[in-house]
């Protein structure tokens, strides 16, 4: 016990000198925390009584990396107004619709040309056409544009995503593991996401007034045990039912926005959600084995290259259909650029069925370089816009100017 205390110990003192380097440094902590991570793990070596390697200590901070997720998505709901989400439904479905179309029909035409097999493809598609819920919400809060119109249309883009997301990982498991996958099975999967989604949006108009008087608890003590004890069944049961314990804890956030405790619960979560947040990029990089990333380099650059392209298409279409301007589009296609998480998922499925080997180094280096380029073509999101402007000509948007904050 002494040990593994002392590993999580070792892991929090890195993720503490990531957070101090990229303070120095006025930059995005996100790609700090992966780099370091990524440089320690099984492959490290052991220095006196110092073991990076993080062996017996790995499923204890994957298990934090976990709950930062939570965290992050919990805040970005409770960032949003559950009335203008509604409101936004139909650009939501649109816009959706749009990027994944898009992104995997790029992931199809990337793998064929690249000479993989069916199954083959069908990974290598749903790898490069899921962004990252996790580092896109953390770059939203870092850069302050959870107040942004375009924002509730990113909002909406991963909520599209996870649905799109549990139906493709039960058809994909079905043929790549051997799973019995019919198609009834897939559209009650569908149902269940879309039923379980639109059950929080009913409980965010209806149940305000009665979940004000329950939490209007005195002892900030017992308030926060509550809110936690709620965050954590959610998104448990979320698990349980096909859908992303990410997107349960995301939902949740949103209801909670609708009620008048709102902010008090904001202000309790904020120190969470950076101290496991941070926690997760750590454990993300610690899964990702550098010595294994070089055979699938060129790949790989391709993938990232077209999958660039691909979100900013994407993210224009999708933004100017929602009559965003086109500053609000661009950032809607630079800032769900980053993959992550699900892009990994997607890619372990293939690894356990016996595909391709040069899958694992091809998804850890496509997943390492988005979640690195991702914040930072967020963050300069404004000069990208001037450079484009400068070549493309946009006029200037007569509409939606609150949208462009934080550009």
């Amino acid at each position: 016990m002494d040990h593994l205390v002392f590993e999580v110990g070792t892991a929090l003192l890195l993720v503490a000198l990531a957070a101090i380097i990229s303070g120095k440094l006025k930059f995005s902590i996100i790609p700090f925390l992966i780099v370091i991570g990524m440089l320690v793990g099984p492959h490290a070596p052991t220095i006196g009584v110092i073991d990076l390697r993080f062996i017996h200590s790995e499923d204890i901070i994957s298990f934090l990396g976990r709950i930062g997720v939570l965290f992050l998505l919990f805040y970005l709901g409770l960032e949003f107004s559950m009335k203008k989400l509604i409101k936004s439904g139909k650009s939501i479905v649109t816009g959706g619709t749009i990027y994944i179309a898009i992104n995997f029909t790029i992931g199809v035409l990337f793998g064929w040309v690249a000479g993989f097999d069916f199954k083959e493809i069908l990974i290598v598609a749903g790898i490069i056409s899921i962004s990252s819920s996790a580092i896109v919400a953390k770059v939203l809060v870092d850069l302050k544009r959870t107040g942004n119109n375009e924002t509730e249309l990113i909002l909406g883009i991963i909520m599209f995503e996870d649905i799109f997301l549990a139906v493709y990982l039960s058809i994909v498991s079905g043929l790549v593991l051997g799973d019995n996958t019919t198609l009834l099975g897939s559209l009650t999967s569908i149902l269940i996401a879309l039923g379980y989604m639109l059950l929080f949006f009913v409980i965010a108009r209806k149940a305000a007034p009665l979940l004000n008087k329950l939490l209007n608890i005195s002892s900030d003590e017992i308030f926060i045990i509550v809110i936690f004890a709620s965050l954590f069944f959610i998104a448990g049961f979320s698990e349980t039912i096909h859908v992303a314990e990410a997107i349960g804890a995301l939902l949740l956030g949103l209801v909670f926005s609708e009620t008048e405790h709102s902010d008090r619960i904001e202000k309790m979560v904020v120190p969470f959600r950076d101290f496991f947040g941070a926690i997760f990029f750590f454990s993300f990089g610690l899964s990702i084995d550098p010595f294994e990333l070089g055979g699938a380099l060129w790949l790989t650059l391709g993938a990232v290259a077209l999958t660039i392209i691909g979100n900013f298409v994407a993210g224009m279409i999708a933004g100017r259909q929602a009559n965003l301007s086109h500053k609000a589009s661009v950032n809607i296609g630079l800032t769900i650029v980053s993959r992550g998480e699900f892009s990994i998922i997607v890619a372990n499925i293939g690894i356990a069925g016996g595909l391709a080997p040069i899958l694992t180094s091809f998804s850890a280096l496509y997943v390492l370089i988005l979640a690195i380029l991702g914040p930072i073509m967020t963050k300069e999101s404004k000069h990208i816009y001037t450079l484009l402007n400068k070549i493309f000509k946009w006029s200037a948007p007569k509409v939606n100017k609150q949208s462009e904050k934080g550009l």
